[in-house]
C-alpha cells in the first residue's frame, strides 16, 4: 500500500514478518538447556537467530562488552544474528565459560538448578536479514506477560513440544518457533520503539519501498528522488542508516527474498529471478552463488541439516 507524505511515498511493509520469513530459510531446532551447581555455557558467534527463555531458577547473561545481567524466570535472551554471549550461575568473564557442546553432560531437567527453553534457526550459509543485523547483538527482554498473554501460551506450547516426541512435531516446532520469535520481536519493539530498523525517516521510507518492490530497477538517482534528497546526501545517509551502501543492501535483500522463495515455493527459477530484480535466471544464479556459495537449484533441493553436518562441533541454541 502506498501513501504520499511530501516527496516521499510511504510503503506499509511489516519488517518483523520479513525478518521471520528470512530465518525460515535455515533449519529450526528447539531444546532445553540446563545447569546445576557451578554451571556456565559460552555461545560463540555462530550463524543462528534464536532465544533462551529462563523457565526455572536464575542465572546471568554474559556478553563481551556489557556488564553481566541477572536473569529471572520468564526473561528472554534473544540473539538476532548469532552474537557471542554466555549464560552462567554467577557474573564471570565470558571467555572463562566453557563452550556449549552437543552431547555434553546434562543433569536433566528435574535435577537442574536452572532450566532454559531454547529455540534457534541455523541461518542458511551464515546469511541473516538486514533488519536482524540492525538490532543489538544480544537482547535481554523481560516481557510483560500480563499484557502479552499470547507469548506465555506459546512458550508453554513449545515447552510441551520439546518435552515429547508426539506425531507432527517436525511441523509444530518450527511453527511455534516462528510465533515465539514474532512475539519476542514485538515485545522488544514495544519496549524500544526507536529500534525499528532505520532511524532516518527519509531512508526508512526508501527501505520500505525496496522491501515492497524488490523487482523494480532501482538506481541511486531514482531512490534519491523518492527520498527528496540530493544524490550525494542520499548515498551518505543511506549508508549511515543501514550500515551498508545502497548496492550492497539491494543485493542482500533481493537474494534473501529469492532464497525464501526457493525454500518455500515451487516457482520456476526464471520467475523468481524476475520477482527479485534480476533480468535473467543466469544473472540471478551468479549473484546467488557469490552470496551463498551454492547454486539456486541445489539450494532448493538440499535438505538443510546443519546439526547433522556438525555433530562434533559446538552447539549454539
Amino acid at each position: 500500500m502506498l501513501r504520499r507524505a511530501g516527496n516521499i511515498r510511504w510503503v506499509t511493509v511489516d519488517v518483523v514478518s520479513e525478518a521471520i520469513g528470512s530465518v525460515r530459510i535455515g533449519r529450526a531446532e528447539a531444546c532445553w538447556v540446563t545447569g546445576a551447581d557451578a554451571w556456565g555455557l559460552r555461545y560463540p558467534g555462530y550463524p543462528v537467530s534464536g532465544f533462551h527463555i529462563l523457565i526455572r531458577g536464575g542465572g546471568w547473561l554474559i556478553t563481551p562488552a556489557d556488564p553481566p545481567r541477572a536473569l529471572a524466570p520468564g526473561d528472554v535472551v534473544f540473539t538476532a544474528a548469532g552474537a557471542p554471549h554466555g549464560l552462567s550461575h554467577q557474573p564471570v568473564e565470558l571467555e572463562s565459560l566453557p563452550v556449549a557442546v552437543l552431547g555434553g553432560a546434562d543433569p536433566g531437567v528435574e535435577d537442574a538448578d536452572a532450566v532454559f527453553l531454547c529455540g534457534a534457526y541455523w541461518l542458511a550459509h551464515g546469511s541473516s536479514h538486514p533488519y536482524l543485523r540492525s538490532l543489538p547483538g544480544v537482547m535481554a527482554i523481560s516481557p510483560d506477560y500480563d499484557r502479552n498473554r499470547h507469548l506465555r501460551a506459546l512458550i508453554d506450547l513449545l515447552d510441551v513440544e520439546v518435552s515429547g516426541a508426539a506425531p507432527g512435531g517436525e511441523v509444530s516446532r518450527p511453527a511455534l518457533l516462528d510465533l515465539v520469535l514474532t512475539h519476542v520481536l514485538r515485545e522488544w519493539l514495544v519496549q524500544h520503539p526507536a529500534e525499528d530498523g532505520v532511524g532516518d525517516p527519509a531512508i526508512a521510507a526508501v527501505v520500505r519501498l525496496i522491501r515492497a518492490r524488490p523487482e523494480e530497477p532501482w538506481t541511486v538517482q531514482r531512490l534519491s528522488e523518492e527520498a527528496g534528497l540530493p544524490r550525494r546526501e542520499f548515498t551518505r545517509r543511506f549508508a549511515e542508516a543501514t550500515g551498508r551502501p545502497l548496492r550492497t543492501y539491494l543485493t542482500e535483500f533481493r537474494l534473501a527474498r529469492g532464497a525464501q522463495l526457493l525454500r518455500e515455493s515451487d516457482v520456476p527459477l526464471a520467475a523468481i529471478a524476475r520477482r527479485v530484480g534480476y533480468s535473467t535466471e543466469f544473472a540471478f544464479g551468479g549473484a546467488f552463488r557469490r552470496e551463498y556459495g551454492i547454486s539456486p537449484g541445489r539450494f532448493r533441493k538440499q535438505n538443510f541439516s546443519v546439526l547433522d553436518a556438525t555433530r562434533e562441533a559446538p552447539l549454539v541454541l
